[in-house]
């Protein structure tokens, strides 16, 4: 039999895969955790479909795959700062040395923080066909105070060996511009299990919703200023982060004035059963978004549930909301208060339809597997050149002895 013939017919077959999740956040995430919720939904679907999924994860992850875990908690939960890396290497490199030792077809990696920037060098020369999706966006050299670095740069030495998929069309050319190294295998909207979700023709609640962490990029103070404007009640649940001064600041100055109680309403972080009411029973979910986000997935978890979205045209937001059916895309405070006195006229069983049709986890199984078997059928394994370039030191030894003598 011809060598291709060989790999399509394994590409067909039962598939024997590796996800290798990042250590940060339990899977699946109590409250907020995007690449955790989605990876949880992958594995999930793909072990529905009759595939041996193995998950990377620390001890404290719940799933139906097969569990390899080297850390016994998720680091948010044991109080680890993100910019405390050395137990998240540690997860990453014994997770790829044990695949290493391993039989899988393919390994699937994620790439949502700066820790996982290590994934780059631990896979860029492994034989085992291999796959990352690009969850946040570049430069991953930045902490929490708003330092930026350059070690991306640096990277990108094994980055265009490890084949990237985006989250979106608006990530992708984001990506392409900015690192014209990187090489995608191609582009799959998260998914999550619609199936599952129920909804109400109308909403049960009178008020509006807004979701996520207080940072300026996700606009709660525009939300705040929408629902003002359209003399309409706001419910905030979102997460402060106290370990960030500019985040922290930004909420006493923007946020934190205006919520009475009444009207506008902040309360806490959505826990995930908690989170799924709100959301049923919203009149929409707004989402002014200030950054190009890679993709919104409180905004599919809202459609889930028959929530309308009203979203700033921003990022994937125009990839999500179908304008007019599914919700409104707008482009600043004022037009989203307009809005929000039409969102009556959304069919939310049309919003729950478009979400099952696009946003499934079924459907973004079929296409990781897709993506899967053409990495597989492809030479060097989808990852363009098969040897990095070689290594050229800055000083070297010679230098390094004319200079100290």
């Amino acid at each position: 039999m011809a060598q291709n013939e060989q790999v399509n017919r394994k590409s067909e077959a039962r598939m024997k895969i590796a996800q290798v999740a990042p250590p940060w956040i339990a899977i699946p995430p109590k409250s907020y955790g995007t690449t955790e919720y989605v990876v949880y939904h992958l594995v999930e679907e793909l072990v529905a479909l009759g595939h041996e999924v193995t998950l990377f994860a620390p001890a404290d992850a719940h799933t139906s795959a097969k569990q390899v875990s080297f850390i016994p908690k998720s680091l948010i939960t044991e109080g680890v700062p993100w910019q405390a890396t050395l137990k998240a290497y540690y997860h990453l490199h014994k997770s790829l040395e044990y695949i290493a030792e391993h039989d899988f077809d393919i390994v699937h990696t994620h790439l949502a923080s700066s820790s996982d920037m290590y994934i780059f060098p631990l896979t860029a020369l492994m034989s085992m066909p291999h796959v990352m999706t690009l969850h946040g966006y570049f430069p991953f050299d930045r902490t929490i105070d708003n330092w930026t670095g350059d070690a991306d740069g640096y990277f990108m030495e094994w980055a265009q060996h490890v084949p990237l998929v985006a989250t979106s069309e608006s990530a992708r050319k984001q990506v392409a511009q900015l690192t014209p190294q990187a090489h995608f295998a191609g582009v799959v909207h998260h998914g999550i299990h619609i199936d599952k979700c129920e909804i109400s023709a109308q909403p049960v609640g009178d008020y509006f919703i807004w979701q996520g962490r207080f940072t300026y990029e996700t606009g709660a103070h525009l939300a705040i200023e929408a629902a003002r404007r359209a003399r309409q009640p706001l419910i905030l649940a979102g997460i402060k982060e106290s370990h960030n001064r500019d985040a922290m600041d930004y909420y006493r100055h923007l946020v934190e004035p205006y919520i009475n109680g009444q009207d506008i309403r902040y309360i806490g972080p959505a826990m995930y059963r908690n989170n799924i009411e709100l959301l049923r029973q919203a009149r929409a979910l707004l989402a002014p978004l200030q950054w190009e986000e890679p993709f919104g997935v409180e905004m599919i978890k809202a459609m889930a549930m028959g929530c309308p979205v009203i979203s700033f045209a921003a990022g994937a937001a125009t990839e999500i909301v179908d304008h007019g059916r599914t919700g409104f895309l707008a482009h600043d405070a004022e037009e989203m208060a307009h809005y929000m006195n039409y969102i009556s006229n959304i069919d939310r069983q049309h919003v729950h339809a478009h979400a099952e049709r696009y946003f499934s986890a079924h459907g973004m199984a079929e296409k990781y597997l897709a993506i899967y078997r053409n990495i597989i059928a492809s030479p060097g394994h989808g990852g363009g050149v098969t040897t990095p370039a070689s290594t050229q030191p800055l000083v070297s030894a010679a230098t390094s002895d004319m200079l100290s003598a």
